[in-house]
């Protein structure tokens, strides 16, 4: 007895709208993508009950003469392709041909098109079956509308969520298409409340403006990096602001919105060390890549991609963000870091964050090192410590400040990091002596302790022997440094998603660097604000506290009753 038979075309076409179409924003994707591929400027959207109950979406593309109108109609008929090579590089949406008949087949639809040669074409279909071809008066362009979705299937009717979850599923699907797809006029209607009117934007910025206001866009760090051939644009959130507000992720591959979890981890390990753990950062990104590079024919509604090579590509992402975060601390906080009307000064490199000729742990008596080399010449404006914790100074945008341990936190991280610290070397050895659980600390992690300037060896048990020490500051208490690192390994309080070498040079900067409440010399100032300076990721410690506060000269004029 034959146990395989060929499945009813109906049948096959309600599977295939299972798959193309999950729910109503399902269906407002793939008929918008059809709009923008008829070369439509403008595309109106209404949706009733969240888009359970009808669907409307009308353009003003090139539209279809009957013939056309009917085939589209059929599974895999399509004008976009024609044969495999044309899959490679393909640079249209709806290319498939599945979406307009998976959707009539779980629908009741209407299609009305014209075109400029000829009268336009109505097409009604009910549960995949034509049951009206008409004349139609319509301008040029298409409005397909849907009505009962899934009434005819009600194992998929069921599994739809309430009016108000579709209708914010609908509204985030339009949204991420007006992100990748600026230069369109776009109007969503819900219930017959118009929701959201979107003129053509000329910029990303524009667009993100348009959504969800200027102020939260003019907030926005530009992205903007060339890898080989990856080109990587867009707008990220600032450190600062992470966890403030509502997250928001829209990627776009070659002009396609589309979901990749390795694309946003990848964005997302540029904010290494300027966030806290748990955080996750807003962003809008564009990545472009050669069109053979890349595989859009991997997803039923092509909503994920395959890269030839991700991990050049996740790599430029990376980098790309980083680079941008890089910026802020001289396009969007205290301007340019090193320009100002300030004459050059002297900068004495044996002070703060160089070779102070001090002895570094009054604890243990230590060699004393110096420095010959020359002073460098920087422009760095007079500085003033405001109590013991913030320095100041005038810029020509307004007033400045600067967290002294944030500051000197974010220098030590990259120091660090850099496996090139200033060390010391102790005249008479400091013995520490530990508990279990932090002389297994010290084990996992002693290549690490060693790559940041410590020279440590055990001593019998887990009492630990140390000869040598990083040199961040004349105030540093080395032992103090270690006890509260270990400690803090120990309870694992630091971010989980940083490697281990991250995880202890964040943690040793934040106990080694100088403290709210020390004084500190002119000299030590102009250092830290050198040093500061020549950061890759000056605006943010490694907690994601802001360093810098930037007062503008309109703020406090308007303060003080002057505007």
């Amino acid at each position: 007895m034959r146990t395989i038979a060929i499945l009813p075309s109906a049948l096959a076409d309600q599977i295939a709208a299972g798959e193309v179409v999950e729910r109503p924003a399902s269906a407002v994707k793939e008929l918008v993508e059809n709009a923008i591929d008829a070369g439509a400027k403008s595309i109106e959207i209404e949706v009733d009950d969240g888009g359970r109950t009808a669907i409307r979406v009308s353009d003003d593309g090139c539209g279809m003469g009957r013939d056309d109108a009917l085939l589209s109609l059929e599974r895999h008929a399509t004008s976009k392709i024609h044969s495999a090579d044309d899959l490679v590089g393909i640079g249209t949406f709806g290319f498939r041909g599945e979406a307009l008949p998976s959707i009539a087949s779980v629908s009741a639809l209407t299609l009305e098109t014209a075109t400029d040669d000829g009268a336009g074409t109505v097409v009604r279909v009910i549960g995949g079956s034509v049951v009206e071809v008409a004349d139609g008066a319509r301008r040029r362009g298409t409005t397909v509308s849907v009505a009962r979705l899934f009434h005819n299937v009600p194992a998929r009717l069921k599994f739809l969520r309430s009016a108000r979850s579709e209708w914010r599923a609908v509204a985030d699907a339009v949204t991420s298409l007006a992100l990748a797809q600026r230069g369109l006029h776009l109007t969503l209607t819900h219930d017959g409340v118009t929701a959201m009117t979107l003129p053509g934007a000329s910029s990303l910025r524009s667009r993100v403006g348009g959504i969800w206001g200027g102020q939260y866009a003019d907030a926005l760090v530009d992205v903007d990096d060339v890898a080989g051939t990856v080109c990587v644009t867009g707008l990220v959130e600032r450190p600062s602001d992470v966890g403030t507000r509502s997250r928001r992720v829209v990627l776009v591959v070659n002009g396609r919105a589309v979901r990749d979890a390795g694309l946003v981890r990848a964005a997302e390990a540029a904010y290494r060390s300027t966030i806290p753990a748990g955080l996750r950062p807003s962003m809008f990104l564009d990545i472009t890549v050669s069109a053979e590079s890349v595989d859009v024919n991997v997803h039923p509604a092509k909503a994920e991609v395959r890269f030839r090579d991700r991990w050049s590509v996740e790599r430029a992402v990376e980098n790309a963000v980083r680079r941008a975060l890089g910026t802020i601390a001289s396009s969007h906080v205290a301007g340019n870091w090193n320009s100002g009307p300030w004459t050059p000064v002297q900068v004495d490199e044996r002070t703060l964050l160089r070779t102070p000729v001090v002895t570094l742990n009054p604890l243990a008596a230590a060699e004393v090192v110096t420095d010959a080399r020359s002073a460098e010449e920087e422009r760095v404006p007079p500085l003033v410590q405001l109590r013991r914790t913030y320095l100041m100074y005038e810029h020509d945008e307004g007033v400045v400040l600067i967290d002294q341990h944030s500051a000197h936190e974010r220098v030590l991280f990259e120091q660090f990091m850099s496996k090139k610290p200033t060390t010391q070397r102790l005249l008479f050895p400091l013995t520490l002596h530990l508990g279990p659980a932090e002389g297994d600390a010290f084990e996992e992690n002693r290549e690490y302790f060693e790559q940041l300037g410590f020279e440590i060896e055990g001593f019998g048990g887990h009492s630990l022997l140390v000869r040598s020490v990083p040199m961040p500051h004349q105030r540093f208490d080395a032992e103090r440094c270690l006890r509260e690192t270990l400690d803090a390994l120990t309870g694992d309080r630091v971010p989980g998603t940083a490697t281990r070498h991250e995880r202890l040079a964040a943690t040793v900067a934040c106990k080694a660097a100088v403290k709210a409440g020390d004084p500190l010399s002119a000299a030590e100032m102009r250092a830290l604000y050198v040093a500061l300076g020549k950061t890759t990721l000056p605006a943010h410690d490694v907690h994601g506290r802001s360093t810098i506060v930037r007062l503008s000269w309109d703020e406090l004029e308007r303060r003080f009753g002057r505007r």
